[in-house]
């Protein structure tokens, strides 16, 4: 098979691991039967027709302003379904009253000890005759007489299973593994007791640790009933696990798409007012303002009083052979009395027609400068008032400006 086709499949697979409602499309219901024919199972949002919407993160704009980005609807909660699960070894939990327990504080005699022997002996011919209740009462007088007996306790919770009593029973092994934590008939009547109330992990636990101290043939008997139902829970965990691991793969993956749109939108946004704001105001980008009005009276001769609007978009490029007819001569008087300690002399009054701008264009010292805001902003506070022109002659970067500017202007020598 063709290279090229076969990742395009493996794309097509992982998309629809990613967004199970990609299958919910019509024009794959052919795909969906051909899943179900082979046995497959797909998710509920495979079939929610017309609830199928191409996904785009192309994030669209008004005239004049980004609109929000469309919130996309929340995935549903995961229903986790029931575990079928074997439970004809559950009974009913028994409620009745805790059993009496006798007390650990009593110092056992050694009389004590043989009478708890001889009422658990009493204990044993009534379970053998089927008589549970005498033997729970022997049994009874017996931890009564050694509460210090894991043994008596663990008898005790064995006649409480066969009277199905899971609760009873597990009272009673719970406190013969406080008295001997490795009792083997502990940890099995207490797991006994838990697979009867199906809690089945649990019983699972009991009965392996009981195996391990102590096998017999009754904890594998009920560990075959056990187990198959603990890899059930186990493997339906796992599924619903992945189920919201995936959901939350997916939510982050949409919220980092949602801000790449944003971040997108915003830029572009940025982007056109920034176009519109220069298509507006003109003037050279970085360079001479838009509206010099005023003109430089005073100042610079040559440049007209009022130059209204700047020029828009700059000085064009490569005017060559200057403005015909150049700039009126002679127009104001220039800086008076020269400038102490910058340029020498007084600057030309009036400028001499035919004034190239394509030599300033041209130069790339003066074209850089021009695109230093500091430069920029002395030549506009000078352009507004000439007389300022002194403030800034100190200024290493605006005298060699000025002074080419001048050159410039000089018209031939």
């Amino acid at each position: 098979m063709d290279a090229a086709k076969l990742n395009q499949l493996k794309d097509f697979i992982q998309a629809c691991k990613s967004d199970p409602s990609i299958l919910s499309d019509p024009s794959l219901d052919f795909f969906r039967s051909y899943i179900e024919s082979i046995g497959g199972k797909l998710p509920a949002e495979a079939y929610k027709h017309g609830e199928f919407k191409a996904k785009s993160h192309v994030v669209e704009e008004s005239d004049d302003e980004m609109g929000d980005t469309a919130t996309e609807e929340e995935e549903p909660e995961i229903v986790e379904s029931d575990v079928e699960l074997d439970e004809s070894y559950v009974v009913e939990p028994d409620n009745d009253p805790p059993q009496q327990m006798g007390d650990p504080s009593v110092e056992v005699s050694e009389e004590n000890r043989d009478s708890s022997q001889e009422a658990k002996a009493q204990a044993m011919e009534a379970l053998s005759e089927g008589k549970l209740e005498e033997a729970i009462d022997n049994l009874t007088k017996a931890i009564t007489l050694n509460p210090t007996s894991a043994i008596m306790y663990a008898t005790r919770a064995s006649v409480y299973i066969k009277m199905k009593k899971p609760n009873a029973a597990i009272r009673d092994a719970c406190a013969a593994l406080e008295i001997n934590p490795d009792s083997a008939k502990g940890y099995k009547s207490r797991g006994i007791a838990q697979a009867m109330l199906g809690e089945w992990e649990k019983a699972a636990k009991d009965l392996h640790i009981a195996s391990n101290i102590d096998y017999d043939e009754e904890i594998s008997s009920v560990l075959k009933k056990v187990e198959p139902n603990v890899h059930k829970i186990e493997e339906h965990r796992r599924k619903y696990d992945r189920m919201r691991k995936e959901r939350e793969d997916r939510r982050i993956e949409r919220e980092r798409q949602r801000r790449k749109a944003e971040a997108q939108a915003a830029y572009e946004r940025a982007k056109k007012q920034e176009q519109s704001s220069s298509s507006r105001t003109g003037g050279m980008p970085g360079g001479f303002p838009a509206g010099m009005g005023g003109g430089m009276p005073g100042g610079f001769g040559g440049f007209p009083a009022g130059m209204g609007g700047g020029m828009p978009g700059g000085f064009p490029a490569g005017m060559g052979g200057g403005m015909p007819g150049g700039f009126p001569a002679g127009m104001g008087g220039g800086v008076p009395g020269g400038m102490p300690g910058g340029f020498p002399g007084n600057i030309p009054g009036g400028m001499p027609g035919n004034i190239d701008y394509s030599k300033i264009l041209n130069d790339p010292e003066l074209m850089a400068a021009f695109k230093d805001p500091e430069v920029m902003a002395a030549l506009q506070d000078v352009m507004k008032n000439p007389a300022n022109l002194a403030k800034h002659q100190a200024n290493p970067k605006l005298a060699p400006v000025i002074a080419k500017m001048m050159g410039k202007f000089a018209g031939p020598k």
